[in-house]
């Protein structure tokens, strides 16, 4: 199997985007490290500002000392890939290589996630995680926010070993340390706007041959996060194309109906399905939430469970159905789980 974005895109256009995202990762880094002390004083008393009113949570200095963190872990997560290139000669030990880039994936993870709970107070509670083992699974988790992409790779890779091969939206790409460690790995860059749909769920068909034992596949079912407006504009395209669909995507308040054709194509791997609910990150996709302290002091609840394949029904319109119900159980779970406010 390529890795990574290989079957789909030029080396050039690859090179191109890299010489633009690596150099202003640094760049950003260096500068903001130099000015932090200016920046931590003037949001500071911005923050200070809006709390006297009632309105803050000192979420722009959070904020800032997240975003020099994230920028941190990016540089080393860039520069890590390039020395595990040279130790692996030049990328020829393809194991080697590979297997390096998933410690390093497990740790870029897991500093990002601890960065978030100790900056922003932020808790943790998971229950059911030990459903993803053993090998091969397919792993479809329900999107909220950016911020649940660490999640597979704490709770799952480096909790429990299982290597998993992501579809991925292309335009994560540009995160210079997503694009070079993300190409190494046995990923999909998922090109939502091509021309070609056919050719995209081949690509992603292709993630579920040859899995192991320490092996799994992530999709995200919905295809992009939830909002309500997304909510709407979903139910109005299956309006259009899947009619017969509208009524059980109604139905579902709290996330999106879920994308077939991706999923459809992984289930063709005959392997277990482990579903992931999770509620925390809700609405933090608006930067509007996040300036106005949404995510300080949220518990994130995070919950896990296995489908054995054999209980997976054939067909397509069958698994359409499995599908749907399936997505209604992870509906229940988050709007049980859901605060009020």
């Amino acid at each position: 199997m390529t890795a990574g974005l290989d079957a789909g895109q030029s080396r050039r256009e690859k090179v191109s985007r890299r010489l633009r995202t690596i150099p202003a990762m640094v760049v950003g880094l260096i500068l903001t490290t130099a000015l932090l002390p200016v920046l931590l004083l003037g949001l500071g008393a911005y923050d200070l500002v809006r709390a006297i009113g009632g309105r803050g949570r000192f979420a722009a200095v959070r904020l800032l000392l997240f975003g020099w963190v994230y920028m941190l872990v990016d540089v080393i997560g860039v520069t890590s890939v390039f020395c595990f290139w040279l130790v692996s000669g030049f990328g020829r030990r393809r194991q080697r290589y590979v297997s390096l880039t998933y410690g390093l994936q497990g740790w870029w993870a897991s500093t990002l996630l601890g960065a978030m709970r100790f900056i922003f107070r932020v808790g943790l509670e998971v229950e059911g995680d030990e459903a993803v083992l053993p090998g091969p699974i397919i792993l479809m988790m329900r999107h909220a926010s950016l911020a649940d992409t660490v999640l597979p790779s704490v709770l799952v890779l480096r909790r429990h070993g299982l290597r998993l091969r992501y579809v991925l939206k292309r335009e994560l790409l540009w995160d210079a340390a997503l694009d070079l460690a993300g190409n190494v790995m046995p990923n999909y860059f998922l090109d939502r706007r091509s021309t070609d749909a056919a050719a995209e769920v081949e690509h992603v068909r292709a993630l579920g041959v040859g899995l192991g034992e320490g092996d799994g596949v992530l999709i995200y079912p919905e295809g992009t996060r939830f909002t309500p407006e997304k909510r709407e504009r979903a139910l109005e395209s299956l309006r259009r194309r899947f009619p017969h669909l509208v009524e059980r995507a109604e139905a579902l308040r709290g996330v999106l109906a879920p994308r077939l054709a991706g999923v459809l194509a992984l289930l063709e791997a005959g392997t277990d399905v482990v579903v992931c609910a999770h509620v925390g990150f809700d609405g933090l996709s608006h930067v509007k939430r996040l300036w106005q302290g949404g995510l300080v002091g949220v518990k994130i609840k995070v919950a896990f469970w296995r489908i054995p394949a054999g209980e997976i029904p054939a067909g397509e319109t069958e698994r359409t159905d499995w599908l749907f119900a399936q997505w209604r159980l992870v509906d229940d779970w988050v709007c049980s789980h859901l605060s009020p406010a």
